[in-house]
């Protein structure tokens, strides 16, 4: 007889428990990725973020696959081109902002070495490992979020509030949320 899984309650269908079981939570390291769930966070705004995963692959397509050195080199025919593509989220400020925040990445890069160096020392290099028994437990935003937020509100950074902050951690796995009765909470507390 085969056990049952027990994973956190929210993922929903397959795309979303791949999404739990394979991604979330685990330490990312790729300037690359953290770009692309930075600006995947700020597309998801005031939506689910089950609406941003499932247009995922359609941002890669859309985005030049978030490299960070030609987004920031778009202009405005670029723009109008994103604003009429119905496979992303088609909001005039967060395309904009994606541009924005391609130009700023590359400069704390520069200033850094890498925005992964940047990033992680927000929370002293490794995964924060949380013991939360409900969702409820997990809050929207914290104290580390907050400061990493004014950081990059403050170098010119756009959507990237506290809540925004948080989910992009505990996404890239600086923050591990999985409930403890999660089988995935183990496996990433290991995790660096």
């Amino acid at each position: 007889m085969k056990k049952e899984t027990i994973r956190c309650p929210w993922p929903t269908d397959e795309l979303y428990c791949r999404y739990h079981d394979e991604e979330w939570g685990v330490p990312v390291h790729d300037d690359r990725l953290l770009f692309e769930f930075l600006i995947l966070e700020g597309a998801q705004a005031g939506l689910s973020w089950h609406t941003v995963l499932k247009k995922r692959e359609n941002y890669r397509a859309a985005f030049d696959d978030f490299d960070a050195e030609k987004i920031a080199r778009y202009g405005e025919k670029k723009i109008a081109e994103l604003l009429n593509n119905a496979g992303i989220i088609r909001n005039r400020l967060k395309v904009r902002s994606a541009v924005q925040n391609a130009r700023e990445f590359l400069k704390v890069r520069d200033e850094f070495g890498s925005f992964d160096a940047y990033q992680w020392r927000f929370v002293d290099g490794k995964p924060v490992v949380n013991h939360r028994k409900s969702m409820r437990e997990v809050p929207p935003s914290t104290k580390i979020s907050d400061v990493m937020s004014k950081d990059l509100l403050k170098r010119g950074f756009k959507f990237v509030g506290s809540t925004i902050c948080y989910a992009h951690m505990q996404a890239v796995g600086m923050v591990n949320d999985h409930l403890v009765t999660c089988f995935r909470h183990k496996e990433l507390s290991k995790a660096k």
